[in-house]
């Protein structure tokens, strides 16, 4: 195969990402693979997520089509509102609930299958981000509730002290997992790979 001189691979490409692809390159193989493992963690992670809070709000929505009165909110909604971000008005905290398990489900699955990879690798990095920001102000003003991450938040017992940390350090693995993909979006068993079909080099 082929090197590429520099001045073909870098002079025409205006491309941030550049410096990234000049130095994935001659290791695509174990780069690859490397991409493809950090697929499954933060693509399978942020899908889970996405599951387990999807039941609840599919059941909420359901009974609230069949009862008259006051709607009952989803536990996502009420994930949203433990926060208690004053900032941020009822009705676009509501709409946030009610999207977030969609939104992840269809995020989580596209890094899995390796869709628009660079794309919704920098969209799961990004909503690690704020996930760290929330969490972070959750712990800094002294709540005691549980994150909703993988499942229902709630309010902690007395004396329960919540393990913010935790949260913390595993959104940044998955952060970490992100800006990865991002650098390095190529990788085995990808939608993109399919789509773009077989590598192929001239010889010189």
């Amino acid at each position: 195969m082929a090197k590429i001189s520099p001045d073909v691979e870098l002079r025409p490409r205006a491309s941030v990402f550049a410096w990234a692809d000049a130095v994935a390159q001659p290791r695509e193989g174990t780069f690859g693979w490397i991409t493809f493992a950090a697929r499954v963690i933060l693509g399978g992670a942020i899908a889970a997520s996405g599951f387990l809070k999807i039941g609840n709000l599919v059941k909420v929505v359901i009974q609230n089509m069949s009862q008259q009165g006051v709607p009952t909110k989803p536990q996502t909604v009420q994930d949203v509102n433990n926060y208690q971000l004053g900032f941020i008005p009822d009705w676009m905290q509501s709409t946030i609930g009610y999207a977030m398990p969609i939104i992840e489900i269809l995020l989580g699955l596209a890094i899995l299958v390796g869709l628009w990879t660079r794309w919704t690798a920098a969209l799961g990095g990004l909503m690690m981000l704020v996930y760290i920001v929330a969490i972070s102000s959750a712990w800094a003003r002294g709540l005691t509730i549980s994150c909703g991450c993988f499942g229902p938040s709630h309010q902690l017992g007395e004396g329960v002290k919540p393990m913010y940390w935790l949260d913390i350090l595993r959104d940044i693995g998955l952060l970490i997992c992100a800006v990865w993909i991002v650098l390095f979006p190529r990788s085995p068993l990808s939608v993109d790979g399919w789509l773009a079909g077989p590598t192929t080099t001239t010889e010189e």
